[in-house]
């Protein structure tokens, strides 16, 4: 932070000064991204309204609040984070996102969208019962204003009309471009000069219209509103009882401290509407916002990636074609995804079937009950979502969908361990969230032959399906016609000695365990049990003949696959010994993957070292 800047107060900055310092923390970001990989374009687009806030504001004691923290890299370099940028999304390292335990100056974790009003609203509040007085800003992506609580957000601001500021980053995107009438508001203010330049001359016509009698002033103000509405941008804010500001250049870091020091004095809840750039400062990034989103390593001067490893099919892309495929052959499939149209693979079936495509924007709770919807009509939605993301429509799974029992298919994409984006972002808890619902069936491929047969599967039933897969690359095996049915695992290897029951990426962990089990004289089966829910109960009775069952899954161990396993086996009145891998009870920081299977005994090698110890111990107590 010294260097960048040059051991001055930045509140004394002259606009001259800071426009250097934009080009120095971008520089910055820039730099450090291309070693090691992050959220680039995000941060770029909000340099300027970072530096201002902290220019105008005083950061140690005002309080910045931003809506998903991979917005938020200038905002680590201006607070004293410069040496641990430097190992941005490392094993022990920055975080990607904001969190509370990593600095003070960050007052609200932030990995999912559309939490920052409602948390700089709750911190206003708290200010005002506390008599104390700071400022309260919210740095809030247009994206996030595809989110439901982001309305219930302004709503309550609106009402508790609590002195608060929100910056509403405005550059059309999310990850994808952003979708929906909200969207295309903002655009109309954003691009039509007549809008902007009527605001103020509008507003003093308005103020200078005579009135005489109480019928004609209420026939003015009637007027005034009609008026107000037709010419006045940010109006649809100004009627939830919030101040509207905008729009202005977001990166124009002298208008932006005008506009905040107006902001504060003001008073009470008011939104800036400043557009942005997504990407802007790194030319391939502004013209390829969507693709420079997240970035893995790169060349600066090129843009042109660095040499990677990695090869094959990734699970989204294997999704992706099979959805497509399915579109194909049965007009009853509609494809839902809630603005992960690329991070699904769902890109391939807007392409082939555009009007059976639907992106409802950050919205999972709404694209739970619109699949829905669809579903009551005959419609078949496959309903693309990352797992992270798919719990925070909970209820919607459950009022909607689960009790009225239709056939509403949930592709959840990043099922598992996600590596460099950590806690906020694991797809650990599906099995045991969705477990817990009565009539849904709950499946995890090993392969992509297993998911095109599940996907299939889900599309005779009469109920809700969901199948978990993985990031990462899909193991590759021809996509050849395999029939499976439903709760019926499959039996891979044999053995004496124990067995193995694996779901999922685990699967060939058992496999792998298994063989290096041979090399010590220990011989266990390997099962493939594909169903959470229903529960292959057959498989786990000829499983309770080992004198040891093992389960494998990747996610939680609390209500998860082994859970039901277990629960099974004592039913039966199993007395072997049973051994659990799963995730353990703990939140998982960011790391890569590998890493993060290898902390948690995830690994082929360790689950084989396990085994050995309680089969050996078997062995020499008989």
């Amino acid at each position: 932070m010294e260097d960048l800047l040059k051991g001055r107060d930045i509140g004394q900055m002259s606009d001259a000064e800071l426009r250097v310092l934009c080009s120095d923390v971008r520089r910055e970001i820039i730099e450090v991204v291309s070693r090691v990989g992050g959220h680039l374009a995000p941060s770029l687009g909000a340099v300027e309204i970072t530096v201002a806030l902290h220019s105008v504001f005083h950061g140690a004691a005002d309080k910045f609040i931003f809506d998903v923290g991979h917005q938020a890299y200038a905002h680590k370099l201006l607070t004293g984070r410069r040496d641990i940028f430097q190992t941005l999304r490392q094993r022990g390292g920055a975080s990607g996102y904001l969190r509370r335990d990593e600095s003070t100056r960050d007052h609200f974790g932030a990995g999912h969208a559309s939490t920052a009003i409602s948390a700089a609203l709750g911190i206003a509040a708290a200010r005002d019962l506390q008599h104390e007085d700071y400022v309260v800003a919210a740095v809030v992506g247009d994206g996030a204003l595809t989110g439901g609580l982001a309305y219930e957000g302004l709503n309550n601001a609106g009402q508790l009309g609590a002195d608060m500021i929100i910056v509403l980053n405005d550059n059309s995107m999310s990850i994808s471009p952003n979708v929906g009438a909200v969207s295309t508001y903002l655009t109309r203010i954003r691009t039509t000069p007549a809008v902007r330049r009527f605001k103020h001359d509008v507003e003093y016509a308005l103020r200078s219209i005579p009135v005489v009698g109480k019928g004609a002033a209420e026939a003015a103000e009637r007027m005034k509103d009609s008026v107000k509405h037709l010419f006045v941008p940010g109006q649809i804010f100004e009627e939830l009882g919030v101040r509207y500001l905008g729009p202005i250049d977001g990166h124009d870091v002298a208008t932006l401290r005008s506009v905040l020091r107006r902001a504060k004095e003001m008073g009470g809840p008011v939104l800036i509407h400043a557009v942005t750039e997504k990407g802007h400062g790194y030319e391939p990034a502004a013209k390829d916002a969507n693709k420079w989103h997240s970035t893995a390593p790169f060349e600066v001067e090129t843009g042109l990636g660095k040499a990677s490893k990695k090869s094959g099919t990734s699970w989204s892309d294997a999704f992706g074609a099979i959805a497509a495929d399915l579109g194909t052959q049965d007009p009853r499939v509609v494809a839902v995804t809630a603005a992960m149209a690329d991070g699904t693979g769902l890109r391939h079936f807007r392409d082939a079937h555009p009007e059976r495509f639907f992106d409802v924007g950050i919205a999972e709770a709404h694209a739970v009950t619109f699949a829905a919807g669809l579903a009551t009509q005959g419609m078949r939605p496959l309903c693309a979502i990352y797992s992270t993301f798919l719990q925070r429509a909970y209820d919607q799974l459950i009022h909607d969908v689960g009790i009225q029992r239709l056939p509403v298919v949930f592709c959840l994409d990043r099922a598992g361990l996600v590596g460099e984006d950590g806690a906020t972002h694991q797809g650990l808890y599906d099995m045991a969230y969705l477990r817990a619902i009565p009539g849904y069936t709950v499946a995890a491929p090993r392969d992509e032959q297993e998911l095109e047969a599940m996907l299939r599967l889900a599309l005779t039933l009469d109920g809700p399906f969901a199948v978990r897969y993985p990031r990462g690359n899909c193991p590759g095996v021809d996509r050849q016609p395999k029939e499976i049915r439903q709760g019926e695992g499959e039996w891979l290897r044999a053995g004496s000695h124990g067995v193995l029951l694996a779901v999922g990426t685990m699967v060939q962990v058992a496999l792998d365990a298994a063989q290096i089990l041979d090399a010590h004289g220990i011989s266990v089966a390997v099962a493939d049990a594909r169903f959470i829910k229903p529960l292959d109960a057959q498989m786990v009775r000829r499983a309770s003949e080992f004198p040891l069952v093992a389960t494998l899954e990747e996610g939680t161990e609390e209500g998860g696959f082994g859970d039901a396993v277990l629960r099974e086996l004592a039913t039966d009145g199993y007395r072997g010994r049973y051994v659990r891998f799963a995730v353990p009870d703990r939140y998982i920081e960011h790391m890569t993957r590998g890493e993060q299977l290898e902390e948690c005994g995830l690994t082929a090698p360790q689950v084989a070292q396990q085994l050995q110890l309680r089969i050996d111990a078997t062995q020499d107590a008989s």
